[in-house]
């Protein structure tokens, strides 16, 4: 019991130095890869396709597509927006289904420092991993990063890639519609595709742009 305790104490001590340091040296520099992009590589038998952005080389349209889309309170939350989180559970309370809460800084922790999936262990690093995100880099960066390292399609990786692969074009020139439907695509990118969307996803496009449309700029002032 004892060698088990000092084996899980070294454990812990090793993911509080990797996630410790990755939010230290990932506020600078991009990372090099994320724990999805080596799975999804091995799936494939093949290297996925990353080539990380800055914000500026990016089409503003996309930062308000998934703002809009993800999280709109995303420049007035700390890392969890407590709000969504309680209209989960009144939906849960009404519906018996509990729907994803998650916030673009929730997913940046998860995508950048642990397992793709649900649990409730995950949920519970999650949090606190968001928070401290949320308390140490910019706004600015924290979209950056989650434009980058986003899945947005079978083997493609941020914005870059996705524009190009699904349009031809670079990512500074997507235009609203194909914002929208970019993030549209978000929830299950390997399954739905933004250059030949379906029906649904066509749908969800026209909601997209028209959330985007009724963004306040208290909910864009932290990324201009």
């Amino acid at each position: 019991m004892t060698l088990l305790f000092r084996l899980l104490k070294l454990l812990l001590m090793a993911l509080a130095l990797f996630w410790g340091g990755g939010l230290l040296l990932f506020r600078f520099v991009d990372p090099p890869a994320t724990p999805l992009m080596l799975i999804r590589s091995v799936e494939r038998g093949s290297a996925v396709q990353y080539r990380p952005l800055p914000l500026t080389a990016v089409a503003p349209a996309l930062a308000r597509a998934v703002i809009a889309s993800e999280d709109g309170r995303f420049c007035l939350h700390r890392g969890i927006d407590l709000d969504a989180v309680q209209d989960a559970l009144d939906d849960y309370e009404e519906t018996g289904r509990l729907r994803g809460a998650s916030t673009i800084s929730m997913q940046v922790a998860r995508n950048l420092f642990l397992w793709p999936g649900g649990g409730f262990v995950r949920k519970a690093l999650e949090a606190p991993l968001a928070l401290a995100l949320d308390a140490t880099w910019p706004k600015r960066r924290i979209l950056e990063v989650y434009l980058s390292i986003a899945e947005m399609g079978p083997g493609l990786f941020g914005a870059g890639v996705a524009a190009q692969a699904h349009f031809g074009i670079p990512a500074s020139r997507l235009s609203d519609t194909q914002a929208a439907r970019l993030a549209a695509i978000l929830p299950s990118p390997n399954r739905w595709n933004a250059a030949s969307p379906t029906a649904y996803i066509e749908r969800r496009t026209g909601i997209i742009r028209g959330r985007m449309g009724q963004l306040a700029p208290t909910q864009l002032g932290c990324i201009n």
